[in-house]
């Protein structure tokens, strides 16, 4: 189902595309010349399956702190350029696994030409990024307005600006807050390009509503076998975006390992805090890298049967609950003990622990 002909690129100690495992990106908000916090944030993203980060790089001072950044990190590190050329390569001086430019907003050929040669003598990646709000005004009047057809137009422009300095170790990117809009422009670059795609829906919002419209449109997209990595753009801690871009790789099947909590929703028959429940629950297994389903149930009449198609599962009643292996259940405990219980499980689920 993937396009396995795309091109592989290799950013640090990974690969994209080729057939080769969709990867979770984020961003860090923090000040990169302040290694210690950037740092401290890099290290809390990869703990939570972060797999590639990307960094702004606005000053030298920027620049020359992904050097130091890099000591202590275990995961590529993207730098992110906006108009000035002279970032991108002191970027790249300072170890940048990969850079983000927009060819169009850097200057004119000479600056790009400048940018391509230190990326091509250190073999870097450079993705190319274009956004639907940063269309150019005579593409906008082209189509009559932002379309996906304009998107896919302005991205293909800048990939030929880098492919005419004579190189082509490239990731493309084309992003928009509007879903359909966004899916329709990856269909079509899709059928244009054969470079890896970087796959998100910008600025879509808070972790609610953004993790919604980006499950959409990064489902719509993925299961059609376009992307080689995602990012999902949230107002938010980063480890938000973290979260949800395992949960959708996940679901759709494309990520193995990491619990996968399933609840069931509150009704009349509910005797606990299922609510809270699930929300601690969800939390304590963020850590176990098992590959299994769990269930929280809130009542024991169906949380068993409901629960058979999980591994492990915990029901609640009134004041007390039920451990399920299986669809089968193996023990009742008293409803302050159901955490407890169930992390015992897990520390001992296969006779490895964590």
């Amino acid at each position: 189902m993937f396009r396995e002909h795309t091109k592989t690129v290799t950013i640090g100690n990974k690969k994209i595309g080729g057939g080769n495992p969709v990867l979770i990106q984020s961003m860090t908000n923090t000040h990169t010349e302040d290694v210690e916090a950037t740092v401290r944030q890099i290290l809390e993203l990869e703990a939570a399956g972060c797999e590639i980060i990307r960094c702004t790089v606005p000053t030298i001072e920027a620049a020359k702190a992904v050097s130091e950044i890099k000591k202590y990190i275990h995961i590529p590190l993207v730098a992110d350029i906006h108009f000035d050329y002279r970032m991108a390569i002191a970027a790249m001086e300072n170890g940048a696994d990969k850079i983000r430019i927009n060819p169009g907003n850097i200057g004119g050929a000479d600056k790009i030409k400048a940018v391509v040669d230190v990326a091509k003598e250190r073999n870097i990646p450079i993705r190319v990024g274009v956004n639907s709000g940063s269309l150019e005004k005579e593409l906008v009047e082209k189509y009559h307005g932002v379309t996906a057809e304009g998107i896919v137009e302005s991205a293909i422009d800048k990939v030929h600006m880098i492919e005419e300095q004579g190189y082509d170790n490239l990731v493309v990117s084309i992003k928009s807050s509007d879903v359909m809009m966004c899916v329709k422009a990856h269909e079509l670059i899709a059928q244009k390009i054969a470079y890896p795609l970087h796959v998100g829906i910008t600025e879509s919002g808070t972790a609610f509503s953004g993790s919604i419209k980006s499950a959409l449109g990064l489902g719509l997209i993925l299961n059609q076998g376009i992307g080689d990595t995602i990012r999902v753009s949230l107002t938010d801690n980063p480890v938000k975006e973290v979260e949800a871009a395992k949960i959708i790789l996940k679901t759709l099947g494309l990520k193995k390992g990491g619990i996968e909590v399933v609840s069931c929703p509150t009704c009349g028959r509910t005797r606990i805090d299922l609510i809270g429940l699930a929300k601690q629950v969800e939390e304590m297994v963020s850590s176990y890298d098992y590959d299994l389903k769990l269930a929280v149930m809130g009542c024991v009449v169906n949380g068993p049967g409901e629960a058979k198609e999980a591994d492990l599962g915990i029901a609640g009643g009134d004041g007390c609950g039920v451990l399920i292996k299986h669809g089968e259940v193996v023990r009742k405990v008293p409803e302050d003990e159901l955490l407890s219980t169930l992390k015992y499980e897990l520390d001992h689920w296969g006779g490895t622990g964590v």
